[in-house]
């Protein structure tokens, strides 16, 4: 009888809720953000910031596993690049970074389970909670990667390997200043198994203005502003690009470019180990 009361005894020792490989990370980031928040800025505050996006880095590349991007380094880094609350740029999504010298070209990956609490922390922030949602959504190519603003401008139909549970891209626009353009970055996102591959093209593919929404812009701009709101003149011109953009979605299918976006997208998908 002491065999049955002593396994008893080990299951009883054994901690229930012990932490997932993705809880030690996300504990692991967030004193890290505690530490440095409140830290006063320094040399060797600075190093000791390195030193901990190396860690971070490491772990994730316990959790995300070997991963090859054609044309891409194959050692990733942290895509969250500040531990700085104040710092510009700050909640990137939690990652491995793998990037082209010049930074045109940006791939993530990282869990579907650190997918999924990034899109609770940005839950005030606009960021819809469901996947699909989320990456039909401007706020998620935003938030996800570099310091820009990201305006989406047009999904684009791409053809999803039988071993991905889901595939998505989207044509816009990125920049610090105006986002109204002719959109040139096209974004691709894929979930295999636990996995979520990100991939960010800028100037990938020459489009060009589209006459009826031209006249869409202009005609919403023409709108007088409310003078009783202190950000009218920001409310008319966001009104504006959302009606553009609509317009833009619906009639970029009709356009010479399109097709060459499309191939662009399907290109940038099949770069991603996906089969």
């Amino acid at each position: 009888m002491r065999l049955p009361a002593l396994l008893c005894l080990l299951v009883l020792a054994t901690p229930a809720d012990a932490a997932t490989p993705e809880q030690h990370y996300l504990g692991l980031r967030d004193r890290y953000i505690a530490k440095f928040s409140k830290a006063k800025e320094s040399d060797e505050i600075y190093k000791q910031h390195d030193a901990a996006l190396k860690e971070l880095a490491g772990v994730l590349r316990g959790l995300v596993g070997p991963v090859t991007i054609k044309g891409l380094a194959a050692d990733g880094t942290s895509n969250v690049d500040t531990l700085f609350r104040s710092d510009v740029g700050f909640g990137h999504l939690d990652g491995l970074s793998f990037a082209t010298e010049d930074y045109k070209t940006q791939a993530v990956v990282t869990t579907t389970t650190l997918l999924t609490h990034w899109l609770r922390e940005h839950r005030d922030d606009g960021m819809p909670q469901e996947t699909g949602a989320a990456f039909r959504s401007d706020r998620f190519y935003y938030h996800a990667i570099q310091d820009a603003a990201f305006a989406k401008y047009a999904e684009l139909p791409i053809a999803k390997p039988a071993s991905a549970s889901a595939a998505f891209a989207v044509l816009g626009l990125r920049g610090n200043g105006g986002l109204k353009g002719p959109p040139d970055e096209i974004d691709v996102v894929a979930i295999r198994g636990d996995r979520v591959y990100f991939i960010a093209t800028r100037d990938a593919v020459k489009t060009a203005e589209i006459p009826a929404c031209e006249r869409v812009w202009k005609q919403m701009m023409a709108k007088p502003v409310n003078k009783k709101d202190p950000r009218g003149d920001m409310a008319r011109e966001d009104q504006a690009m959302d009606a553009y953009t609509r317009c833009f979605a619906k009639e970029a299918p009709s356009q010479n470019w399109y097709a060459a976006a499309v191939k662009k997208a399907q290109s940038q998908l099949d770069l991603l180990p996906l089969r």
